[in-house]
């Protein structure tokens, strides 16, 4: 947003060598969106891994769900009715 307004300013107060400060402030707004996109590729990278890192957890419980739910062997002393 920055650029935006210095570029609007340098058309409005034409300096006095006007197509290098442009060409500068083109260049600062093109390192500033490529700056901002590798930003939000990190937080995307980021939010990715923790999704698979949920995922995997819910994987997990649902595992020990099953292995819960299966009937176990009684322990202790087995009584005959007689």
């Amino acid at each position: 947003m920055r650029a935006f307004v210095a570029v609007r300013q340098l058309i409005s107060n034409p300096p006095v060598d006007r197509v290098e400060q442009l060409e500068n402030q083109m260049e600062n707004l093109r390192l500033y969106i490529e700056e901002v996109f590798t930003d939000y590729n990190d937080i995307n990278e980021d939010t990715r891994v923790q999704l698979e890192l949920i995922n995997q957890t819910l994987a997990e419980l649902q595992v020990e769900k099953e292995e819960a739910a299966k009937p176990r062997k009684p322990v202790g002393f087995k009584s005959y009715e007689k």
